[in-house]
Parts: C-alpha cells; structure tokens; sequence
C-alpha cells in the first residue's frame, strides 16, 4: 500500500477511540430499533423487499386491528427491522409525506432504556418536539415513545420497550404469511446518510453534537469526495458506543449537479440518501440480491486494475468481486468490502448500501472516486447530471 495511504489510515485510526470518549452519555442508545418508510402501495412495497432484499414477515397494523387511518407491515432480517406504511386518508399527514417525497424514510427509531429521559435531555438542549412521550399497552406489556425533529420531515423516535414481550409493540398483530423467500444475509443497519441542504452541513453535525451527545467521527471535504464534474462535502456524526452512525452530506459547487443536488430536487428537500445495511458474506449477499432482480451502480472495469496495489492481501477472490462490482477498501484497522444499489424508487433518491467489514472502520474513501463516476453515469442516463 503506497506510504500516503498509510498515513491517511493511521491518522484516521490514531483519533478514533478518542472520538469515541468525546460523545457524551446523556443519551445512551443501545441501536437502531426500526427505520419506518412512508410508501405509496406498503402491501406492495413489502413484497419487493421480502423478494429482493430477504425480509420476512413480522407484524401488522391495519383495518384489521381497528387502524382506520394507515396500514403497516414490519418486515425483518436479523436485527433490520424495516416498517412500511400508507395512508387511507388522502388528506394526512402521511399522504401529504409521500405526495411531497415520493416513498422514503420518515422515522429512524433509535432503541433507548428511557424514552422520556431521552425526549426531556434533548428537547432542553434545542431538539423541537415531534411526539411528546407516550405509552401504549396490551396484554404483553408496555411501550414507551418519544420522537424529535431532525433535517426535512425526518424525525429521531425514541423506542423503550423493556417492559414488553410482544411481536413487535401495542397495535400490532404477528402477520402470517405462507410467502417468506430465504434471507440474504443482511444483519444490521450500519450506518444511514442524510442529505441536506448547501449550507446546513456544519448545522446538523452541531444539531447531532449539541442535542444527542453525538461526535464527529471523520469529515470529508469537496477534494476527498469528487469527479472531474460533481463533488459534496460529509461529516461523520457517531454516539458513544459506535453503534450509531450518521454521515450528513452537503453539495459541493461543481461543473455539473452531484448526486446530493439531484435528490435534493426529487426529494423535495432534505432527508435520508442510504441505508448502510451489513453482511457477513457480501459476495453470497449480493450474488443472492443479483438473483432475484435488485440492480446495483456499474462499477468501471479499471477500478479493480489498482485494488492490489491500495488495499494489499484481502480473503475474496478478486475475479469474483469484479464479476459482482463489489468494491475494496482498507484502513489500519482492516479492509472492507462494498456495493451500493440504483435508487429503489422511482425518483431517484432512496438507495441501499451493502457492507462487510474485515476490521475497517472507514467509510470506503478509497472508493469515492469510482463509485461518484458510476453515480454520474446514471445521472447522465437520467438527463439530471
């Protein structure tokens, strides 16, 4: 590995376990509880994920249990939980979500011992409420929820359930379904990326900092992350245990419009680009994913010219990587393996990231350059370059 690289990795390295000390424990957060996706068509849109992605069938709310204003479907993989809802009324809240954003991500339930401490520390320092505390109950216990404010319409739900034991929480049923394919073998959410606005980078990363004890992990500036036409500029934003990661990206000026300016445009606004989700076998994950119809970017030939000589000695076959267009990367930690998918909406906005790390605890900076050329050559299929 050339000697620059090198030094790039051990400093990354070197503040890691410090960044880590600097995140405040006012607000202890054990993981990602749910992320919940508002959609058009939610009976639909849980079969593709179930098809193409390897979820399974878990709950339901709906007319059914007594639900007259949405329906939703919690899907799971591992420790992924994914929940889709629509609307029955044309004139909500939610409606008005997806007729503004299309389908995307609405709320990032974040897993808390105490869901009113949560809201009452962060709320004191600046966080607008979305949802004030709030208790629901069955016959299998308790579930307390909280939620605040965070970039576009995107809210932060705050989710205790020690004291339940149900399927999932008050209001639900287990949904049977006869139709369950296998798993892909995703595991957990590794890391979800915002987009905001020109601008509002630092304000987020302050927002993350200030109001939930967050600290910045890494920033990546407009020379780490751009073409010859397009860049944008990222902070890293983590909690104090590493379990929660959130990247918040901002355009950078560029010859041409980056792939944070065109989802800003089919958004509507600010809100979450991709979810990071992990694998402990992505060439069985994605060789799995490929099968049943999910479309990853083009990842140019001559990339994988190189791959030796940056990351040095990796487990994988090389051939096999190049065949599926997973990409490398090393730190001083370890190396990692990646792929992102086509936006899984029609507008382009919402995309998926498929992760293993081997040690790594980068976010793939080695990559940048080719993965922003494959962006660039969708935006240009697109006429939005």
């Amino acid at each position: 590995m050339p000697s620059d690289n090198l030094t790039q990795v051990s400093n990354f390295s070197y503040g890691i376990e410090k960044i880590f000390d600097q995140a405040q424990d006012f607000l202890p957060i054990n993981g990602t509880d749910y992320v919940e996706l508002y959609v058009g068509n939610a009976k639909q849109a849980a079969h593709y994920y179930k098809t193409a992605f390897g979820f399974q069938s878990l709950a339901y709310c709906g007319l059914e249990t007594g639900n007259k204003e949405y329906c939703s479907y919690v899907l799971v993989q591992d420790k992924i939980r994914l929940v889709l809802t629509t609307p029955f009324n044309p004139d909500s809240a939610i409606s008005e979500h997806i007729r503004k954003h299309g389908d995307g991500v609405k709320v990032i339930a974040l897993w808390v011992e105490d869901a009113r401490k949560a809201f009452e520390e962060t709320v004191a320092r600046g966080a607008e409420p979305a949802i004030k505390p709030m208790v629901t109950q069955d016959e299998h216990g308790e579930v307390v929820r909280s939620a605040i404010k965070t970039y576009g319409d995107t809210i932060h739900m705050f989710v205790e359930r020690k004291n339940y034991n149900g399927v999932f929480m008050p209001g639900y049923v287990k949904w049977k379904s006869d139709y369950n394919p296998p798993s892909t073998g995703l595991k957990y959410i590794d890391h979800m990326v915002g987009n905001v606005l020109l601008g509002e980078m630092n304000k987020w990363a302050e927002f993350y900092a200030r109001v939930m004890g967050f600290a910045n992990l890494i920033t990546f500036d407009d020379k780490d992350i751009s073409t010859q036409y397009t860049a944008l500029m990222s902070k890293v934003m983590t909690n104090g245990n590493g379990r929660i990661k959130f990247p918040i990206n901002e355009p950078a000026k560029g010859l041409k419009k980056s792939q944070v300016e065109e989802y800003l445009d089919f958004y509507r606004g600010a809100g979450c680009q991709h979810i990071a989700v992990a694998t402990d076998d992505i060439v069985f994950t994605i060789s799995e994913m490929k099968k049943r119809g999910v479309e990853f970017l083009h990842v140019p030939g001559t990339y994988y010219d190189t791959v030796k000589n940056r990351v040095g000695t990796i487990a994988e076959d090389l051939e096999v990587l190049k065949s599926l267009g997973i990409m490398v990367d090393r730190d001083e930690e370890g190396y990692l393996l990646q792929i992102f998918t086509k936006p899984v909406e029609d507008r382009p906005t919402l995309f998926f990231e498929i992760i293993q790390r081997k040690g790594a605890k980068s976010f793939g900076k080695g990559n940048f350059q080719a993965l922003f050329e494959s962006i660039e050559a969708e935006q240009a299929k697109r006429g939005t370059l």
